[in-house]
């Protein structure tokens, strides 16, 4: 009978120990670093606009949670994942194999191209070779980053990174960026596209290389919070499957921005 009861006690505990660290999820904060349009912005009026955020508040009708967005610097978007300041990294997250040692990932969001944004006529290629002696902006903390620093700064080139996208575009224009290194689905419709990108244009092709470029995007969380992985790895399978997806995408691009 004592060991019945004793059992029954261990098994009442470990019940009651689940309960209190089960999360409902009844509310979901993501980060986001709202300096990336069309991905991420703030409209005239202050809001967060953007193809992700439109996604992330999709994600959360979907589990009727509440989306929190909380604007955070991307480099340091791991660091305040892991100390829980919110629960998902929802702003144009490339998923690599270095990240994924330290973070788990959605299903992708989204795939889009690395490229290098110059003036026209200035000649430069995204080699190291072009690239030897001249200085290129990066956002700090991105896969753009760790790619100039690995591939051409080690070969001459001056790789200088930025706390944001727009503080690139700003020395870029200024002169004191021979060229930036982004997304150039960023680049293209955040920055040559606008009246400020005059002038500027894409200098040679695509960059490849999935070990640092990753092969799409996705949500960052906690490798712990497994069941809020499952959750919104469902919603967006619902999101892409009932036309959702391909409706959000219309509003900010004219291509699929899915990808392979």
């Amino acid at each position: 009978m004592k060991k019945l009861l004793a059992a029954l006690t261990v098994a009442l505990l470990a019940t009651v120990s689940i309960g209190a660290h089960a999360k409902d999820w009844s509310t979901i904060r993501f980060g986001v670093d709202a300096s990336y349009p069309p991905f991420e912005s703030k409209g005239s009026d202050g809001k967060l606009v953007g193809f992700d955020i439109d996604l992330g508040n999709e994600i959360c009708a979907r589990l009727k949670a509440k989306c929190v967005w909380v604007e955070n610097d991307f480099d340091g978007m791991i660091p305040a994942l892991k100390a829980k300041k919110f629960d998902g990294v929802l702003s144009s997250m490339s998923m690599t194999p270095q990240r994924a040692e330290q973070i788990a990932f959605s299903s992708k969001l989204f795939n889009t191209p690395t490229r290098l944004v110059a003036k026209k006529g200035s000649g430069i290629l995204p080699t190291a070779e072009s690239l030897k002696g001249k200085t290129v902006g990066v956002e700090q903390g991105t896969i753009q980053e760790t790619y100039a620093k690995t591939y051409w700064e080690p070969k001459g080139a001056k790789v200088v990174p930025y706390q944001n996208q727009d503080q690139v575009y700003a020395d870029l224009l200024s002169g004191r960026l021979d060229a930036a290194l982004q997304d150039a689905v960023q680049a293209e419709i955040g920055f040559l596209k606008t009246p400020r990108g005059a002038g500027f244009d894409f200098v040679g092709k695509d960059l490849e290389d999935p070990k640092i470029l990753g092969n799409g995007a996705g949500i960052g969380m906690r490798k712990e919070d497994t069941d809020l992985k499952t959750k919104v790895d469902k919603a967006i399978a619902e999101i892409i499957k009932d036309g959702t997806y391909k409706k959000l995408e219309k509003k900010y691009f004219d291509f699929d921005v899915y990808g392979s």
